[in-house]
């Protein structure tokens, strides 16, 4: 083992304390906002939560629980996630995996337009346009059809699909598989790194989304959580809570209490997700931006 100079010694100092300063910028506004999602709502309107919770109270996570809004949002948002997750590892891979092939006529030309759209598209109202003609507007299609394929995502696999030796294609196509049971057979099965990879992509993306949903969505029986999040965060609507009392400040303090709880209930789902996908994911990611 060489023995470090003092040089070295000041740079391992000086990166460990930048990682730990960079550590506590991301890590704190999530411990506050637990904290502040278990305090008195006095106090948050008081500004005097900074690290621990103050006044313990399990009052806002209560006054969610009777927020029916809240559920319905929930129970959408787990529709679309699925149903769109789903769609979109498929129509990925199904793009992905020609596109990997050196025998595929055309592979060339065809990325190279689907690059081009990374870059320009037909904006905002076109797309709209498009969608209302096609009758999908306030329906659940209108949230996951027009994001069916991420050209980004669709790349790293497709450069992951590259990495897998194209021997083992030859060698069973001389044994008469065809190009659906190659894939399902032998490039599925090795792809499941990436196949992770994509499905936290999507899924992370489907579960954060409410752009499309305010654009598509005008049935509110249809609103995704993080929709019914925006209005209570910004819009204050909670008109809907039950058990909340009218008195103005009642309101605000409950409103205040609230914002914090919900945005924990709509994570956790999430949070709980990413540790059982994490030894997939540099993997994947590296290999799909790395190779080819």
């Amino acid at each position: 083992m060489r023995n470090e100079s003092s040089g070295d010694r000041f740079f391992q100092i000086f990166v460990n304390t930048l990682i730990t300063i960079i550590l506590i910028i991301i890590i704190y506004p999530l411990v506050f906002v637990i904290s502040a999602s278990f305090s008195d709502p006095l106090y948050l309107l008081q500004g005097k939560v900074s690290l621990l919770p103050k006044g313990f109270t399990l009052e806002s996570y209560s006054k969610i629980i009777n927020f029916n809004d809240v559920w319905m949002g929930y129970k959408n948002t787990i529709i679309y996630v699925t149903v769109g997750t789903l769609i979109n590892l498929i129509m990925t891979t199904l793009g992905a995996y020609p596109l990997s092939r050196k025998d595929f006529f055309g592979r060339n030309i065809i990325t190279a337009l689907l690059v081009f759209t990374m870059f320009f598209s037909g904006g905002m109202i076109p797309t709209y346009l498009v969608v209302k003609s096609l009758g999908l507007t306030n329906t659940m299609w209108a949230m996951v059809l027009p994001s069916a394929i991420s050209v980004y995502n669709l790349i790293i696999m497709r450069t992951f699909f590259q990495s897998i030796p194209y021997e083992l294609q030859e060698s069973a196509t001389i044994d008469g598989a065809s190009d659906f049971q190659i894939l399902a057979r032998i490039i599925l099965p090795l792809s499941k790194p990436i196949l992770a990879v994509m499905t936290l992509f999507y899924a992370v993306t489907h579960w954060n989304a409410f752009f499309d949903a305010l654009i598509y969505l005008t049935n509110r029986s249809k609103y995704p959580l993080q929709l019914i999040l925006r209005e209570i965060l910004i819009q204050d609507d909670v008109a809907g809570a039950e058990g909340l009392d009218d008195d103005a400040i009642q309101q605000a303090m409950s409103v205040e209490g609230m914002k914090y709880a919900v945005i924990i209930i709509a994570n956790l789902p999430i949070l709980c997700l990413y540790p059982f996908l994490q030894r997939y994911f540099v993997q994947g990611v590296m290999i799909g931006s790395l190779k080819g």
